[in-house]
């Protein structure tokens, strides 16, 4: 029997380890950056072949700075994916964006260092990434809001290290920036996912109100871990129904970023 081609996939963040039932297959994948976070499991959402990659692996074995992201990338677009939801658990610059918020930012900010950030080390290939998130991706996740979490279309995501939470004067400066979300894990995966042109939004839930909000407060991994699991049932409905939402299942015009371009190496 021949292995699934799924077109489209999930990569599930902190306390979204799984996404289907045990009738779904398992592929275990091997790239040239070694072996991603978990093995790719594919399974039916509303008749269509979907993947799906614990970004943290299946017993959140991987801290946000040491999670496998070129392995991720390479393993879901060998098997066929050409377009990803990124559900992802984020904290909140923003007092009136509070826990149980969904946002689908529209834009980030890379506060990373360390980090390997491209497939392309030669070759002199130049990624366009003033836009980082795929427009008909985002459109599809803003039509499927639930009445549980209030729904937000658009807003600022600033990436930093971890695995530590920010200080109280970094989330001041970060809020003062006009950004709305911190998070650690969507940064390299969104440039990642455009160097080999696949379709990528972060579809991200809030957990917390950032350090800097609340005198006398700080962010847990407790309480994250707590308000991602309470709103977890009405999340993944979310994120189910936007997979349900996408029209088409090939990479959009807009993150076909190669054409005219010659590369090193040819994609997966």
């Amino acid at each position: 029997m021949s292995s699934p081609r799924p077109a489209l996939a999930i990569i599930g963040g902190s306390g979204f380890y799984d996404f289907f039932g045990d009738d779904a297959t398992t592929l275990e994948i091997e790239t040239p950056y070694g072996a991603p976070s978990a093995p790719i499991t594919v399974g039916d959402v509303d008749g269509r072949q979907v993947a799906f990659l614990p970004r943290h692996g299946r017993k959140h074995e991987y801290s946000p700075h040491t999670v496998p992201y070129q392995a991720n990338m390479w393993a879901l677009r060998s098997i066929g994916v050409r377009r990803i939801f990124a559900p992802c658990a984020v904290g909140s610059l923003r007092a009136d964006w509070g826990p149980g918020t969904v946002a689908v930012p529209d834009q980030l900010v890379d506060r990373t260092s360390g980090r390997p950030q491209t497939f392309f080390d030669n070759g002199g290939i130049h990624v366009s990434f003033a836009d980082p998130y795929c427009d008909e991706l985002r459109s599809a996740a803003t039509k499927s809001a639930v009445a549980e979490l209030p729904m937000k279309s658009a807003g600022t995501m600033v990436v930093v290290q971890g695995p530590r939470f920010s200080t109280r004067a970094e989330s001041r400066w970060f809020a003062g920036q006009g950004w709305e979300l911190v998070n650690m894990t969507g940064f390299p995966e969104a440039v990642l996912a455009r160097e080999l042109e696949m379709c990528y939004a972060a579809i991200a839930l809030v957990t917390d109100l950032d350090a800097g909000l609340e005198a006398g407060e700080g962010v847990s991994a407790v309480a994250v871990f707590e308000e991602f699991e309470r709103n977890l049932v009405p999340f993944k409905r979310l994120v189910r129904q936007a997979v349900a939402t996408v029209d088409g299942t090939d990479t959009c015009d807009r993150c076909r970023v190669h054409t005219g371009v010659t590369l090193p190496f040819d994609l997966p």
